[in-house]
């Protein structure tokens, strides 16, 4: 790779030994990947939650921590990724004292250099998003390519170290995305039927990452005839990025970037009615006994929270079955704030804030709560939750509420 003289001088340890791994870790990476050099960050947003770091990754940050305050602290402004705890309720949820002890830990180290503890996948509604031209350091697969897509700022799927590497050096390897020619349409599929919810949405975004199945597929989706609002574009894109690995999609007149092909455009793939309730009959399962219904994953908007709330008024949720809705902390805040929170514990339910259910030990909570059919509206969720021991099922949020005052999988 090619290096600027500022960058030479970090790998030979002029700005201290913790920048000196960063540049070095980045190299690394940026070799791997071909990159010729590296390209200036506005931001950088880290996934480090405890389940992941385990003992040896959070001594590690508490290795880096440990040096002086001018060598640790971060370049440019640094956020990060939802937690494994909430204080406030994780021993309701069936989490130990040894797994909020480790993310006390984790948090101390990421404060020590200078990282904001947002907390949150869905910095893009609730922080600073970036804008059209941002080169970006960002973890989270679905913060990434709303940014990419929705936005049209320009980043990669970044490693935990490689995200705080690029904080600490204010750079990443351009490689990617970050480049014009792995930004044009390499697939193309039209919309013949319009998705009713944020489900439905979840679903499509789910038939086309397993149609791409790539990291270097970029799919133009067309034949929208209403311009979904930011939950539903959030929802199809973290499905998109679960199924496929795809990190940029583009829609004609509603995302940042027109679709430009290398070559002749593709044939369209056609997505009607028949495929979606095929997507979504994968995961039926009426009449199961209902255990746990999670609304997250990615963490739900305020606009979300009050369509839970306005779901849950006057009614109560069944005994047996628990109900956990995850937000970022400045959204809690506001619920709070509106009395949504209230609303929804009125009705049995929990409203947690900063975590992501399944880096939050979700199979140890399952073996704690006797926890085995999960409902849920994120499509994302329910790719993923299958592999900690989870019968899922994906459904609306007005089902998933109704089944979860039921008992059962309606």
């Amino acid at each position: 790779m090619r290096l600027t003289d500022e960058e030479r001088a970090m790998l030979a340890g002029a700005f201290g030994e913790v920048r000196r791994w960063a540049i070095g870790h980045q190299i690394a990476v940026g070799e791997f990947f071909d990159a010729a050099e590296f390209v200036p960050v506005s931001q950088a947003h880290i996934m480090a939650d405890t389940e992941s770091l385990g003992e040896g990754g959070v001594r590690f940050l508490e290795g880096l921590a440990a040096a002086p305050e001018a060598e640790r602290r971060v370049r440019v402004p640094a956020i990060t990724d939802p937690r494994g705890i909430d204080f406030a309720v994780y021993r309701r949820l069936g989490q130990t004292e040894w797994m909020a002890a480790l993310e006390r830990r984790a948090i101390a180290a990421l404060r020590a250099f200078g990282v904001l503890m947002t907390d949150t996948c869905i910095n893009y509604q609730t922080i600073m998003a970036p804008v059209r031209g941002d080169h970006l350091a960002y973890g989270d697969t679905g913060v990434v390519i709303y940014s990419n897509s929705v936005l049209g700022a320009r980043s990669n799927f970044e490693g935990g170290p490689s995200a705080l590497a690029a904080a600490l050096t204010g750079r990443t390897p351009r490689y990617g995305y970050h480049l014009d020619e792995c930004r044009r349409g390499t697939r193309r599929f039209r919309l013949a039927a319009t998705p009713r919810d944020l489900a439905e949405w979840g679903a499509v975004g789910g038939i086309v990452g397993e149609a791409c199945g790539s990291y270097c597929q970029v799919p133009s989706i067309e034949g929208i005839e209403a311009v979904p609002g930011s939950d539903a574009l959030k929802h199809f894109g973290t499905a998109l990025a679960s199924f496929g690995s795809v990190a940029l999609f583009h829609m004609a007149g509603i995302t940042a970037e027109e679709a430009v092909f290398a070559g002749p455009p593709p044939e369209a793939v056609p997505i009607g009615r028949a495929e979606i309730d095929a997507f979504l009959a994968r995961y039926a399962a009426p009449g199961d006994q209902l255990d746990v219904v999670v609304f997250g994953a990615p963490q739900l908007s305020l606009f979300e929270i009050e369509r839970v709330a306005q779901a849950l008024d006057g009614r109560r949720i069944h005994p047996r079955t628990t109900v956990l809705i995850t937000t970022s902390p400045e959204i809690k805040h506001a619920a709070d704030r509106m009395g949504l929170t209230t609303r929804i514990e009125m009705a049995g339910g929990i409203v947690a804030e900063g975590i992501c259910f399944y880096q939050s030990y979700a199979r140890e909570m399952a073996e704690a709560n006797g926890w085995t059919r999960l409902m849920t509206n994120s499509a994302k969720l329910i790719n993923i939750i299958g592999g900690y021991g989870y019968r899922p099922t994906l459904a609306s949020l007005e089902r998933c509420v109704d089944s979860a005052v039921a008992g059962h999988v309606l």
